[in-house]
């Protein structure tokens, strides 16, 4: 699993005239089933989304392709971890170490 952690690097407005973009490319994402959790940091710098998988470069490649990053107007840090409890709706995605 992956927590992935978007900085807005260009101020709102450029990021705000992009976010229909971004919130499709989300929607295409939860519909593949990679993603499981988002939504924006508070104070609004960038936001937080929670994607399943184990195969880093697929994430890497995944987040590459975010309109935000393409656009330039947003950085990613990646951060695997293996989730080895989780509460019971999300039982599908416990890990094993």
């Amino acid at each position: 699993m992956f927590v992935l952690d978007l900085s807005y690097t260009a101020p709102l407005d450029r990021v705000d005239a992009l976010l229909a973009d971004h919130v499709a490319w989300l929607d295409v994402q939860y519909v593949a089933g990679v993603f499981i959790a988002s939504g924006r940091k508070n104070p609004r710098e960038g936001g937080v989304i929670l994607a399943v998988g184990d195969d880093r470069d697929a994430i890497t490649r995944l987040t590459e392709s975010d309109p935000l990053v393409v656009h330039g107007v947003c950085a990613y840090r990646i951060t695997e971890f293996i989730a080895t409890k989780t509460a019971d709706a999300l039982a599908p995605y416990r890990q094993q170490l």
